[in-house]
């Protein structure tokens, strides 16, 4: 029988870089759970894709011996794409190590994670990390905490995850301040599925947190919301590696492999209980991460649309909150419209579908989801700029707004204000954390933030400025389509929904850039760029042309023109049959994000 008085269940969340994976692997260290031999720099980041960008993207859980303690760790994401991986292991814990960094204090997404935790009623371990950097301000930053959040400057702890000063102490500070977990070991089973993934030999691994009674390994189980029954196979811990038990009892965390092939029988947020005699309640689930940023992936071979289909299964059940769905297009043939929180998410997923499942992808831009009030009065959602309806049918077209909050040293005030006023932001209030740092708020378009409005940030601000954002509803805008025609046919890869001021400067671009991407025919071939049946903006690709002249030598100047009427009406014909083949090439490099 398991004591509960002896469990902790604790998340680490910061922002991005300010050590919570290097926080990890120290605790991995001083509670002898890798030995010095193997253990290795972000331990338990295990993807290539998150060594290679030294982010976390998947959290990850740890068990972990400290004295009589036993302490279940989960390391999270620190990126605002990957926010729905924070709420999900909240709910698996009791409390939070809150890490600031030392020498740069509150950032946008430090504030956005202590609210989740506090939302969530969790006690917060505040820790101050990198005192061991020159520029690290510890006693300034306390200060900071203490007035913004109000946890009390003598009960943040300052360490360095590095040199591993100070984390013997946190881990003290978590026994100490964060309660056990709570939970009857009589109760009927009932335990909460926070991550899963899909390994080809073993099926669905499930990160489980067991909330009440007792699982044991080799008995029926009840997955409620999909209500199908399975055998749990396998059962254990990873202690970081999996560690096979008998049985999980109440406020315990683990793993469970019961041989499930459909992937969506296992997601996150399910209830899992006993085929006999289980529990009738259901848990508090999650709720769905509603996508904001929507492209469609194509196959460049249209023969590997069934294995993109495949792909994507898959790895929907390791990262839930992506969706898609076939569409068509005309210029790319088959492939699926595809949904994600952010532009780095989407970034990830196309990655991980190239280098997991051995696929060649193009993208298209990426759009955002608009919501379209007909003249009858009918509304309805649309993600793809080429399914926007005739312009006579609409009556208004309500784009998506969010709350975005910048957090800087307050000398790069005007130049982050004019970026956000650029990208038709509201101001909605603008406050001094300390003299030298400030937080703007504004309400902006979420279609103004897809591209490159991060980017931008972080250069206008030499690197210091972080980001939050939260959607905050629909409101209408002065929106159009514009298209691009190749040789009078438009192309519905490049079609897309931009505001009427700057569609002018998006068909200019675009032109442009396919006048360079697209080869040369035997014929003039215009690049247009329209919005209805007006023209913005054009371009013409040369025609090759052969010296039919060439073989003439003086003589009369009828016999050339003649030669020249007869190569014009040659290339009058071929311009009528001939049709403009653009190569995949062209669309990946005119869809380019960063451009």
């Amino acid at each position: 029988m398991t004591d509960l008085s002896k469990f902790r269940n604790i998340s680490i969340i910061a922002h991005i870089d300010h050590g919570k994976s290097t926080l990890a692997d120290r605790m991995l260290e001083i509670c002898g759970a890798v030995d010095a031999r193997s253990m290795r720099a972000q331990y338990l980041d295990n993807m290539d894709i998150e060594r290679e960008r030294g982010i976390t993207i998947k959290l990850q859980s740890v068990r972990l011996n400290h004295g009589e303690h036993v302490i279940n760790l989960i390391d999270t994401p620190g990126h605002v794409d990957f926010g729905y991986e924070v709420s999900r292991s909240l709910a698996a814990c009791e409390g939070v190590i809150l890490v600031v960094d030392a020498s740069q204090g509150i950032e946008a997404q430090t504030l956005a994670n202590c609210y989740l935790a506090l939302e969530h009623d969790l006690e917060i371990v505040a820790v101050l990390n990198k005192i061991d950097l020159p520029a690290a301000e510890p006693d300034t930053y306390a200060a900071e905490i203490e007035s913004i959040l109000g946890i009390p400057a003598d009960e943040i702890l300052r360490i360095s995850a590095k040199t591993g000063e100070g984390v013997k102490d946190v881990l003290d500070a978590v026994v100490e301040r964060i309660p056990p977990p709570v939970g009857e070991a009589d109760a009927p089973l009932q335990g909460l599925i926070f991550d899963s993934h899909f390994d080809q030999y073993r099926g669905v691994v499930s990160s489980i947190r067991v909330v009440n009674g007792v699982m044991k390994a080799s008995s029926k189980l009840r997955f409620m919301h999909a209500g199908v029954n399975h055998e749990a196979i396998e059962i254990g811990v990873r202690t970081p590696d999996n560690t096979v038990v008998n049985e999980l009892g109440p406020g315990e965390v683990g793993y469970l492999i019961a041989g499930i092939k459909d992937v969506g029988e296992a997601r996150s947020g399910e209830t899992v209980t006993t085929a006999v005699r289980g529990s009738e309640e259901a848990l508090e689930g999650y709720q769905e991460p509603k996508p904001m940023v929507f492209c469609g992936l194509y196959p460049v071979d249209g023969d590997e649309f069934e294995q993109l289909r495949e792909a994507l299964e898959k790895l929907r059940l390791n990262d839930s909150s992506f969706t898609y769905e076939p569409e068509t297009s005309g210029a790319l043939g088959f492939g699926f419209r595809c949904g994600f929180l952010g532009l780095l998410h989407m970034e990830i997923v196309r990655e991980r579908l190239e280098r997991e499942y051995d696929l060649n992808l193009i993208a298209t831009a990426p759009s955002v989801g608009y919501r379209i009030v007909k003249t009858g009065g009918e509304e309805e959602v649309i993600d793809n700029p080429a399914a926007l309806p005739d312009p006579s049918f609409i009556d208004k077209i309500l784009e998506p707004l969010l709350k975005i909050s910048v957090i800087a040293p307050s000398n790069y005030t005007g130049t982050l204000m004019e970026l956000c006023q650029t990208r038709r932001g509201e101001m909605i209030k603008m406050e001094y954390l300390s003299p030298e740092r400030i937080e703007l708020q504004y309400k902006v378009p979420l279609a103004e933030v897809v591209t490159d409005f991060f980017d931008q940030l972080k250069s206008r601000s030499q690197g210091y400025a972080s980001l939050d954002y939260e959607p905050i509803g629909y409101e209408p805008g002065d929106l159009v389509r514009v298209d691009v025609l190749i040789a009078g046919d438009p192309v519905d890869a490049f079609s897309a929904i931009v505001h009427r001021d700057k569609s002018y400067e998006y068909g200019k671009k675009m032109t442009e850039k396919l006048k360079e991407l697209i080869p040369r025919q035997q014929f003039d071939v215009p690049v247009q760029a329209a919005i209805g049946s007006r023209i913005l903006s054009r371009q013409t690709i040369k025609a090759f042309r052969k010296d039919v002249t060439a073989k003439l030598y003086g003589g009369d100047i009828t016999r050339k023109n003649k030669l020249l009427e007869k190569q014009k009406k040659g290339k009058k014909k071929m311009k009528n049959l001939g049709r403009v083949e653009v190569p995949s090439e062209a669309f990946t490099s005119a869809l380019k994000l960063d451009d």
